[in-house]
């Protein structure tokens, strides 16, 4: 997840609306706060504030950094060497806005990184407000928090106490993922940014424990579940985006029932076909969960057609340097994912 930075006013104010611009001093402003209340994680280590799973938490956090940089080979910085407790659950929200009815999300754009299909607030009131200023007959919306984010190295971005709420691998993968950001993202390319940054994590992460735990670790174990999971969603969810994206093509007038239909048949589907398949709980909440165009472009933009990736990495020989080296040859791509394509075809 990419937030914006107040360094961006200083380099083009020209080109900004007044709406932007507000925004991005108001985020520049919230940034600034956040990057002060910033502690090394030496100095935190040597006190006594932390609860041991915080202290194991932040020693496992130095030791992925090196990592890293050393084994995955992704670019060097001074991230996730500062520590700063939030004392809240997620550090930023996060607006998704789509097209109601056609498959198309609502890009916000931004000088420097280009457009996104979502905008990032410090605080989640300004986030429903952003959220309540679309039409809800045009757009879909959501709102969803975050526990993390990159600054794609122009700030050493600390490591949150939002980061470190979860299981050690999950930890592993989401500063693989953050990483990734910093070594590689292609302006407007938001979809292709974060597919590469999961696909990166799930690899990074199968490859940290086999080197840690070894090829019969309890972990490995989990983290192989997980990752078979989320191929098996991967690919239920890139069919179903495409035929409901032709499926509105088809539709005869706007039909909000007929829309509600759709929906509840892919979770349908989901129930019956693919949680019987899966080994864990991870999409367990989909089944439930409030579907609208947002919501599916969401899961667009982090899982869409992983199999892509996984493609690319053995066309490399799983060589993960020689794989991201030619992921980095596509930084000027209009059109990466048609690239690799291009490339698998030969």
């Amino acid at each position: 997840m990419v937030l914006l930075r107040l360094a961006l006013l200083l380099l083009c104010p020209p080109l900004l609306s007044g709406c932007l611009f507000t925004y991005l001093v108001r985020s520049g402003y919230d940034q600034a706060q956040l990057l002060n209340n910033r502690e090394p994680i030496e100095k935190v280590l040597k006190e006594n504030k932390l609860t041991p799973e915080q202290r194991q938490k932040l020693e496992l956090t130095v030791k992925i950094r090196d990592f890293a940089t050393t084994k995955l080979h992704l670019k060097p910085t001074n991230s996730y060497t500062t520590f700063v407790d939030l004392k809240r659950p997620y550090v930023t929200y996060i607006v998704t806005v789509a097209k109601k009815w056609e498959l198309e999300p609502h890009l916000f754009w931004y000088p420097i990184v280009g457009s996104l299909p979502y905008k990032g607030f410090f605080k989640k009131e300004a986030a429903e407000e952003e959220a309540q200023s679309f039409d809800q007959n045009k757009f879909d919306v959501m709102v969803r928090g975050v526990s993390a984010y990159s600054t794609l190295g122009w700030f050493e971005d600390p490591l949150l106490s939002s980061m470190i709420s979860g299981e050690d691998h999950h930890l592993v993968n989401l500063i693989i993922h953050e990483s990734t950001h910093t070594t590689l993202y292609i302006k407007s390319q938001a979809d292709f940014n974060e597919q590469l940054a999961t696909f990166v994590g799930n690899i990074g992460t199968e490859i940290y424990y086999k080197q840690k735990e070894g090829e019969n670790s309890s972990t490995l174990k989990i983290i192989a579940n997980e990752n078979s999971d989320e191929k098996i969603f991967s690919e239920f969810i890139s069919s179903e985006l495409k035929s409901l994206a032709a499926w509105y093509k088809t539709l005869p007038e706007k039909n909000e029932t007929a829309r509600l239909q759709r929906f509840s048949e892919i979770q349908t589907r989901f129930k019956t076909e693919i949680a019987p398949k899966m080994k864990t709980k991870q999409y367990a909440g989909f089944a439930n969960m409030k579907l609208n165009n947002a919501t599916l472009l969401y899961f667009k933009t982090y899982v869409y057609d992983l199999n892509l990736f996984q493609k690319l990495y053995e066309h490399f020989g799983k060589n993960l340097n020689d794989f991201l080296a030619y992921c980095k040859s596509l930084e000027k791509s209009k059109n990466p994912h048609k690239d690799i394509e291009k490339l698998l075809a030969r």
